[in-house]
């Protein structure tokens, strides 16, 4: 487990790889020769980069659109590999720097867009090329088997007490969705967020073991990520942040709740800059062939995400609005 940092911040009521060698997402080889184009067969050698360590969101939404990708034979033995550090930025600086490789994607979300201002990094993801939004998502507020907060009025009472002790959890930097809902949670409740203690993990991997080792007075991320843990009863979900309640968890809505906070995170796919217009055309439209699949809808299922599927100019469009909004926040926090 490796913390990252823990910091104490107002809350703002806003709302918010490896380098191919063969050939591009068309399948159009180094000499020239197109093998495998759109028309002609699956897409070869993609790659997906997640830029946050194994086992946490983005990890798991990329991980199956690979097994999805592959198993409708939509692209053929599609990698996908981790490349943690930073919040994402490490990810995302690689992924710029990978200009015009039609081979690599990244798996990305509203937490590499908070993490790219507060890491101070040069790279950003209005610089990329994006691709899709793939999915949305409610956050959860969640606490080990062990933890005495069996309720989110439990928890809440507790917090208002004494904020200052109950270490807040996070799989994202500030500015992700991880540290944004316990940040609008506590203004939503009464409490003075300047008193907030919240911790930073690199993704919800790292984050995990934290929960279950009750080294945190309660966890803020997206339920989909331990939903083995949830079923199991090693992680105990107190309310989730959407309009519904999500199916196959057992908790209440922080609206359910007389808390009025609703509040939804995103994830998508993005490009590195100066790919091939061919390159693009052939990604979207593998990403939208599945979209279509009973796979993808399987997945949606399984992981309890909601369809939020828009593509190139529409996403690029969001992505902008996204990153405007995450950095106008994050200024008046002073975080970035």
């Amino acid at each position: 487990m490796r913390q990252i940092r823990a910091l104490r911040v107002a809350a703002v009521a806003a709302g918010i790889a490896l380098m191919a060698t063969g050939c591009g997402a068309t399948g159009k080889s180094s000499t020239g020769s197109e093998s495998t184009g759109a028309a002609a067969g699956p897409i070869t050698g993609l790659q997906i980069m997640v830029p946050n360590s194994p086992g946490g969101g983005y990890d798991t939404t990329a991980r199956a659109a690979a097994k999805v990708l592959d198993d409708a034979k939509i692209s053929t033995n599609t990698e996908v590999f981790n490349l943690a550090g930073a919040g994402g930025t490490v990810g995302l600086a690689r992924i710029v720097n990978e200009k015009g490789n039609g081979d690599l994607a990244m798996l990305m979300g509203l937490g590499v867009v908070g993490a790219s201002y507060t890491n101070k990094s040069e790279s950003k993801l209005t610089g990329t090329t994006p691709l899709a939004r793939l999915i949305e998502e409610p956050g959860a507020i969640m606490v080990g088997k062990d933890s005495p907060y069996k309720t989110i009025d439990d928890l809440v009472k507790a917090w208002k007490a004494d904020p200052g002790s109950l270490a807040v959890g996070g799989g994202s930097s500030p500015g992700g969705p991880d540290h944004l809902l316990p940040m609008q949670l506590a203004g939503a409740v009464g409490i003075d967020a300047t008193k907030v203690n919240y911790v930073a993990y690199d993704g919800g991997g790292d984050l995990l073991p934290a929960i279950l080792g009750n080294k945190l007075g309660f966890a803020a991320s997206g339920a989909g990520e331990y939903l083995k843990q949830i079923e199991s009863g090693e992680v105990r979900v107190l309310a989730t942040s959407g309009d519904k309640r999500l199916d196959g968890v057992d908790a209440p809505t922080l609206k359910e709740s007389n808390i009025d906070l609703v509040f939804t995170n995103w994830r998508g796919v993005v490009a590195p800059p100066g790919i091939s217009d061919k390159d693009k055309t052939a990604l979207i439209a593998a990403l939208e062939k599945m979209h279509g699949t009973d796979g993808w809808k399987e997945a949606l299922k399984t992981h309890s995400w909601t369809d939020a599927f828009i593509t190139g100019d529409q996403f690029k469009t969001f992505l902008t609005e996204q990153d405007k909004r995450v950095a106008d926040v994050l200024t008046k926090l002073g975080l970035a």
